[in-house]
């Protein structure tokens, strides 16, 4: 007889994922949740006493190409944070605290241990973004997409006081930029690795490189470092004008979106030396500066844009909490562009 099963859909193996994942989810949560998972819905208590006029944040993202290099190596437990970062630090950007994610998981095929391995970096990422996992879904799409092939996508909601968001209209003259070390190259500019180092250098992701210290897959697969209490522990403790995460579009692209029109950022790349991941994707694939500089982040993973009296203590700050950081640049007269000048040290 013809059913469900027989058309490619295993309830029942996702029915298994779920039970799997159940202990990895525990440590993802807040005490605002009400109920687990499993229901309908997701609920999270508001305590809206605290807040004069309180403005809900959102944002939504994804993993991209990054995702075919873990399905190559068969390695699934840590796209879940980079999930994470993309979601949670777009939140951050604008002063709000996340308070909340859901996911979304499309597969050709549930295979139950797979899943629970997605599922379970993304409840270590909210867990070091101080955010609940309230919900998901995972979907089966038998004949659309391959059985090992799948993408997750995520939504994150966050919280702020409305006097308190943070942007271009706080960004003063004379300010300076504070640059977040990156932990590689977090979740952006994939397609453009792959294409150079696996199609066109025929690069193996089990190969250790000298240059990278570990195996080429490894190296790729680095987490994306997540900054969200990183930054909130700098907007509680210093007068921080602006935040800008550095994903698509490179340093320069992202940081000019957090400018005011009649202000520039002149940035030193003498201040800092990127890792060696991008040098070995430039040297390979004789990729230009430039394009280097509008793809990947450099180094740079997060930025901060604070008044000279309050450098120091951003700083210590990130210091204490073990982010590397430098002074990357300042804000000058200009036409709300970000410009990078000299060369990398």
């Amino acid at each position: 007889m013809t059913s469900y099963a027989a058309a490619g859909v295993d309830i029942e193996a996702g029915d298994r994922a779920v039970e799997l994942m159940k202990d990895k989810l525990k440590r993802a949560t807040r005490p605002e949740v009400v109920g687990g998972l499993g229901g309908f819905a997701g609920l999270f208590r508001m305590d809206l006493k605290k807040y004069r006029e309180p403005l809900l944040a959102s944002s939504t993202d994804g993993v991209g190409t990054k995702l075919a290099i873990a399905q190559a190596m068969d390695k699934h437990d840590t796209v879940g944070e980079d999930l994470v970062g993309m979601v949670v630090d777009d939140l951050v950007v604008c002063g709000a605290e996340p308070l909340f994610m859901q996911d979304y998981i499309a597969v050709g095929r549930v295979v139950p241990e797979r899943v629970a391995e997605i599922v379970g970096g993304i409840a270590v990422g909210c867990e070091k973004a101080g955010c609940a996992l309230v919900g998901g879904e995972t979907a089966e799409h038998p004949g659309m997409m391959a059985d090992d092939h799948y993408d997750i996508a995520g939504t994150g909601v966050g919280i702020v006081e409305a006097d308190a968001v943070l942007g271009a209209d706080r960004v003063q003259e004379g300010d300076v930029v504070i640059a977040m070390e990156s932990s590689g190259v977090h979740s952006n500019g994939f397609s453009l690795v792959r294409h150079v180092l696996l199609n066109g250098a025929r690069m193996r992701l089990d190969a250790h490189v000298d240059e990278l210290g570990t195996s080429l897959g490894e190296a790729l697969l680095t987490p994306t470092k997540i900054y969200a209490k990183d930054c909130l522990a700098i907007i509680a403790e210093t007068d921080v004008h602006a935040f800008s995460h550095v994903t698509g579009g490179g340093l320069a692209a992202n940081l000019a979106r957090v400018l005011p029109e009649h202000l520039s950022a002149r940035l030193q790349r003498g201040s800092w030396t990127p890792p060696p991941i991008f040098d070995l994707v430039r040297a390979k694939g004789r990729v230009e500066q430039a394009e280097m500089e509008r793809t990947f982040n450099m180094g740079v993973g997060m930025v901060a844009i604070v008044p000279p009296a309050d450098v120091d203590r951003t700083m210590a700050l990130l210091k204490a909490r073990h982010v590397e950081s430098w002074v990357l640049g300042e804000l000058v007269a200009g036409d709300g562009s970000a410009v990078l000048d000299g060369s990398h040290s």
